[in-house]
């Protein structure tokens, strides 16, 4: 049997889904997880600004799941890559969550289906 979810488990998901349900970053996560990319081919192949791939990359980074790398040769060269511990983190909590294992059967409390129903037979009703 699966364990309750915690509301430090839900708060985690929660905050990752703030950063990755972003169309945009959505975007950038998908190109990310072909390699590493530099801002010149991600502008390109998304068609966004500079000023626009730095904001995004800005928060995909602050939440762990993009990690910076600048060229040792020449500093105005960035590169990005995928986290993979912080992929694996994530890749976990939405196993946790999302588990079909947790669905349990279950009978509601409250309403008309609140009791087990009896079919029985019965005499039809007459008509009108």
């Amino acid at each position: 049997m699966t364990q309750p979810i915690t509301e430090t488990t839900v708060a985690e998901l929660q905050s990752w889904l703030q950063v990755i349900t972003h169309p945009k970053r959505l975007k950038i996560i998908n190109l990310l997880m072909e390699g590493i990319q530099c801002n010149c081919e991600i502008g390109e192949r998304l068609d966004m600004p500079r000023n626009l791939i730095s904001h995004h990359m800005g928060i995909l980074r602050q939440s762990g799941l993009v990690d910076v790398e600048r060229d040792s040769a020449d500093a105005r060269w960035v590169y990005f890559t995928i986290n993979q511990p912080a992929l694996a983190q994530l890749r976990t909590l939405f196993d946790v969550v999302l588990n079909p294992a947790r669905i349990q059967p279950r009978q509601p409390g409250c309403g008309p289906q609140s009791a087990p129903i009896e079919f029985v037979d019965a005499e039809p009703l007459p008509s009108a």
